[in-house]
């Protein structure tokens, strides 16, 4: 009976979610193309179960971000753990793939180095803005680093650990989603409030005072909310609906509210104001200009003050990357809506700001690029090669 070798990948978050999906398909393709048979488990989203994983855990609901938000769930994820765990020593999975996640992840990778059941981390945590206490533990418990952006192979320089640039998948897979019939409509803004329920309880009403004020302005703009499940969906209806109910007497814009069409409006909108994440870099690859805020719960703002220093001066992942400040950025107090509309104004069809940013977000595309491989087959390959490696070597034994 031909040998079958089996993966796991993990994600916490709808970003990770995504990627584990493509990393899947591209697997398959490897292993079709080597004569080789795989098995892929993992706890994942829909977009993982999609791609025909076996989902173990489905982590839809874990993606939660602060100190307040995390021990409100520690009970979900210690059970959970411990679930993985006796799971892994029943199946001892050929690699594990470990995608961002970092506060679960980086617990899970130490319980597989104690089981010797290799250990792969695709998409790096952040520890080059929470601090490198957790580069000698990654280097211990991991065979293999992938990292998506340029900057990385230096912060894991003279570790010891086996560290891969492969590019962002997000180049990839907006490249593939692109649709040429799609035309940019110069008078819709798209708002991104978030993929977490208190991202959109933080930052909802400040976007919609911001689409308030602008449409004060200009009403020509139309605004579009796009969400990415039901849940979140759901819980926009009921702020918009204390919202309108608050400004009863003013005159409110037009604004539409929309599921899982975040793709498609990226490429339809001709600006956005969006929450800081992933989704900021996925609309530099899109071309779609944006205006960034983010809202922390206090107690979890003090605590990551104590760890926390921004990277290159800044928390938005498409500032870090270039450098500089390519989409203007507001934490907390900042992020006021007069604030907001003001910079969303710098960068609409005509703004003072609109060309230079165009400009600079190629460019960030550019430095993301995993080459002519595509940045997801760069991935898959190092992964597929890691276990044909540990294959031959077990062979040998």
């Amino acid at each position: 009976m031909a040998e079958i070798n089996k993966y796991w990948i993990f994600a916490g978050e709808a970003s990770g979610d995504i990627y584990g999906a493509r990393l899947a398909e591209e697997l398959r393709i490897l292993a079709a193309a080597a004569g080789r048979q795989i098995e892929i488990s993992g706890m994942g989203g829909p977009m993982m179960k999609q791609a025909g994983i076996n989902i173990l855990v489905d982590s839809s609901e874990l993606g939660v971000v602060g100190l307040i938000e995390v021990l409100k769930h520690i009970f979900k994820f210690i059970s959970i753990f411990f679930f993985l765990i006796k799971k892994a020593e029943a199946e001892k999975p050929d690699a594990i793939i470990l995608i961002d996640y970092p506060g679960f992840n980086l617990r899970f990778a130490a319980a597989m180095y104690k089981r010797k059941i290799p250990v792969i981390w695709y998409i790096s945590p952040h520890v080059w803005t929470w601090g490198k206490k957790r580069i000698p533990k990654l280097a211990k418990f991991c065979r293999k680093m992938l990292v998506i952006f340029p900057f990385e192979p230096e912060v894991y320089a003279n570790t010891g650990l086996d560290t891969v640039f492969v590019g962002h998948p997000l180049v990839d897979i907006v490249a593939l989603r692109r649709n040429q019939d799609i035309e940019r409509d110069p008078d819709t803004v798209l708002l991104l409030p978030g993929s977490r329920g208190m991202e959109i309880s933080r930052l909802l009403q400040p976007m919609l005072k911001t689409a308030l004020l602008l449409s004060r302005k200009h009403q020509n703009l139309k605004f579009v909310i796009s969400t990415p499940r039901e849940k979140i969906l759901d819980h926009c209806k009921e702020i918009m609906g204390e919202f309108a109910k608050a400004h009863s007497t003013e005159k409110m814009p037009e604004i539409k509210l929309v599921c899982g069409d975040t793709a498609y409006w990226q490429q339809r909108a001709g600006t956005g104001l969006a929450a800081s994440g992933t989704v900021t870099v996925e609309s530099a690859i899109a071309g779609l200009p944006l205006v960034v805020a983010y809202k922390l719960n206090f107690l979890t703002l003090v605590v990551a003050g104590m760890l926390v220093r921004l990277f290159r001066g800044f928390f938005t992942m498409v500032n870090i990357i270039a450098d500089k400040q390519v989409f203007e950025e507001y934490l907390q107090w900042k992020a006021s809506p007069e604030n907001l509309a003001a910079a969303v104004e710098r960068i609409l069809p005509g703004g003072e700001r609109r060309q230079k940013v165009e400009e600079e977000m190629r460019e960030v595309v550019r430095m993301l690029s995993g080459g002519s491989e595509g940045a997801c087959r760069k991935a898959a390959l190092s992964c597929f090669d890691f276990v044909m490696e540990e294959s031959k070597r077990k062979m040998l034994e």
